[in-house]
């Protein structure tokens, strides 16, 4: 089954032709080109003080505007998803990490001006002896500083990272 992404392919991207059937992979009858739709990457990171406390960003933007997410976001073409991490915590909260620790990954669903596409998002961790430092800035409303356990999944803006505190917090 195509994603809503893939759906919205009408012609081959190599010589335009028009398709009869959009399936993954796209299959180009005229020019025989063969397109694969993967899922886009990104990475977050649940930051902690030297207190244990976990620092959740509030989202300035849709989708899910006001909820609580991690700090992070897509990974560019070149990156590595470590790269990409350091790059998206401090461009959102001002912050620098050095060690940082994968925990998980989950598929998730984007949805950006009607368009809902598909991510694996990397989830890490790492320990920031600076948390006074983290600041709001790009796409960031607001940044708290919580104790995993005190965070309910309705505040939380995607499912992948409710998989990640579950994961964090040892539950199924």
């Amino acid at each position: 089954m195509p994603t809503d992404a893939a759906r919205r392919f009408r012609h081959c991207p190599r010589c335009a032709a028009e398709l009869a059937v959009v399936a993954n992979p796209l299959r180009c009858a005229a020019c025989d080109l063969t397109w694969f739709f993967n899922p886009g990457c990104a990475a977050g990171a649940f930051l902690f003080d030297p207190d244990g406390r976990c620092l959740f960003v509030r989202r300035a933007k849709d989708p899910r505007k006001g909820t609580l997410a991690l700090p992070g976001g897509f990974i560019d073409f070149g990156e590595s998803a470590e790269d990409a991490l350091r790059r998206e915590i401090h461009e959102e909260v001002g912050l620098t990490v050095k060690a940082v620790r994968f925990v998980c990954s989950w598929p998730n669903r984007y949805e950006y001006r009607g368009v809902v596409y598909d991510v694996c998002d990397f989830l890490f961790a790492a320990d920031v002896p600076n948390p006074a430092d983290a600041v709001p800035l790009d796409g960031v409303a607001g940044v708290e500083w919580l104790r995993l356990e005190d965070v309910s999944d309705d505040q939380i803006a995607f499912d992948s990272i409710r998989h990640g505190l579950r994961a964090l917090l040892g539950v199924s």
